[in-house]
């Protein structure tokens, strides 16, 4: 790699110690710089349960040299629609020759284990450059734009060269940077459980860990009534988000955390549906709201010297399992943008580029997530088995496909925003990322 003459180290602070700000804090150590991570809570932990990563998050967890393994994860082999009704299969993506075709494996991570991953490659000693710094109970009270001068809620203060925030969906450094999200409930409400394979099997029910799947129920018959199915921890957890329309149950002010739900709430709205599964949810755990919000994309996610990462500043609904691929997509970007060979001293610059390289690909993805999240056929991999008989999707020609996340080269995206900024030719041949002439099976031919 060739050294960029402006290229200097940055004191960078990263506000949210969640899976985005742990991406990040990785990246940027890597590429040369000091890291700070303020984390609001006591400690930097997340909750929840599985979280999908496709091969366009992976490859960047390779490329960190973060150790996979100790996430323990499930290697996805194939998506698997369900009846409603009779749980037979309708529609299967088969992800076979997944790796073969894009280098990199489909991880299901139980987002605890995926988190601690995280954090032991930002905060370790092993590796390149200098390990991140966490401090906790710092919640970010404001920012001072000009100065880049944090204060938290604790009374202390720190100055920074860069600023991320990584704070989530109900991001402090959002409202500072002045955006005022456009949100409403969504039609749909989820409770999530968990589900212990050996208790399932104990009790002679289908043992789904043996699909090695994201499984669905639902979601054909465009209503909101769906279950999927996740397994995590190598298949001893079985992971269950399972929508219905929000007028049998609104959970838009509920948080995760608080004590399980009764197990006959969770049951309640699915008098009809298969009963294999059904037998599952009889024995979840830990049943919890989570809160759906529909966000209008953001018109910027940056201002001077602080940009916006992850959930903070593209919250999507879950619908397409990009949500931590994006964000992890975003600290890839900073990675790269701050690095020794693309980063010439001018901050305001590179995070012109961040904002130019990711708010188009987010806003698609985003997109795309609250079209699925009533029609299972917009759903990558689903979108394109126009062999189901009850495939319908509202515009064949703007489905989300597997080519368009996985064949996209960052590095190529980010040389032709900095090209066209530094009145430089660029001579790739990409578009936005993706290589010209790629055939995506929508019809799209990338540069026709």
């Amino acid at each position: 790699m060739t050294m960029n003459s402006g290229w200097k180290r940055l004191n960078v602070g990263v506000v949210g110690g969640g899976i985005g700000g742990m991406s990040v804090a990785i990246a940027l150590r890597r590429a040369g710089h000091e890291v700070t991570i303020y984390e609001r809570s006591d400690f930097a932990g997340e909750v929840g349960a599985s979280v999908s990563c496709a091969a366009n998050g992976t490859r960047w967890l390779h490329e960190w040299g973060v150790d996979v393994a100790k996430g323990d994860p499930v290697v996805l082999k194939k998506l698997i629609n369900r009846d409603w009704k009779t749980g037979e299969p309708v529609s299967v993506y088969s992800l076979d020759d997944y790796e073969k075709r894009w280098g990199y494996v489909y991880n299901m991570f139980h987002r605890q284990y995926m988190h601690s991953m995280l954090k032991d490659s930002a905060l370790g000693d092993e590796g390149e450059g200098t390990p991140a710094k966490l401090l906790v109970n710092h919640k970010c009270r404001d920012i001072n734009l000009q100065s880049n001068e944090i204060t938290f809620e604790n009374g202390t203060s720190a100055h920074h060269d860069l600023i991320i925030g990584a704070d989530g969906i109900g991001s402090a450094v959002r409202g500072i940077l002045g955006i005022r999200p456009e949100k409403r409930p969504s039609e749909s409400s989820c409770l999530h459980a968990n589900v212990d394979t050996d208790e399932a099997v104990r009790l002679g029910l289908v043992d789904y860990s043996q699909d090695s799947a994201l499984e669905y129920w639902g979601g054909q018959e465009g209503k909101w009534d769906k279950i999927v199915l996740s397994p995590c921890n190598n298949g001893k957890l079985l992971s269950y988000y399972c929508f219905f329309p929000r007028d049998q149950g609104d959970y838009s002010t509920q948080a995760w955390g608080a004590e399980s739900r009764p197990v006959e709430e969770l049951l309640k709205p699915y008098p009809h549906l298969d009963r294999q599964v059904l037998q599952h949810l009889s024995i979840g755990k830990e049943i919890q709201p989570w809160r759906l919000w529909v966000h209008d994309p953001y018109p910027y996610i940056h201002q001077g010297s602080v940009c916006l990462l992850g959930d903070a500043g593209h919250p999507m609904m879950p619908h397409q399992s990009q949500g931590a691929c994006m964000a992890i997509e975003d600290a890839a970007a900073l990675g790269i943008l701050f690095n020794k060979q693309y980063f010439n001293g001018d901050i305001g610059q590179a995070l012109a580029a961040y904002e130019e390289v990711r708010l188009p690909r987010v806003t698609r993805v985003q997109a795309a997530a609250a079209k699925a999240a009533y029609n299972i056929n917009e759903r990558i991999g689903f979108s394109v088995n126009k062999d189901t008989p009850t495939y319908k999707v509202e515009d064949p020609k703007k489905v989300l496909t597997i080519e368009e996340m996985n064949a996209y080269d960052m590095y190529r995206d980010i040389e032709e925003k900095l090209a066209a900024k530094r009145g430089s030719p660029y001579t790739g041949k990409f578009i936005c990322g993706l290589p010209i002439g790629l055939e995506l099976p929508s019809g799209i031919t990338i540069g026709a």
